[in-house]
């Protein structure tokens, strides 16, 4: 499945939130263990750091479902 998240004005949004802001984690704590555990990538390349700020045009993939983040 894949879908757009818009920022809405903002520069970024940190990874983690974004996971939790999407409903693909039910709580912060867990979209950080998922992005710990190196099960998220961001434009293809496994991401790490939790509060990566993530950006209009990337494209984040998490446990088969893909966003793409848009302005």
């Amino acid at each position: 499945m894949s879908e757009t998240f818009s920022l809405e004005g903002n520069d970024f949004i940190p990874l983690c939130n974004l996971l939790k802001v999407l409903g693909w984690c039910d709580s912060g704590a867990m979209a950080k263990t998922v992005i710990d555990d190196g099960a998220v990538t961001v434009n293809g390349q496994v991401e790490v750091r939790k509060r990566c700020k993530i950006v209009a045009g990337q494209e984040v993939r998490f446990n088969g479902q893909t966003v793409t983040v848009s302005e």
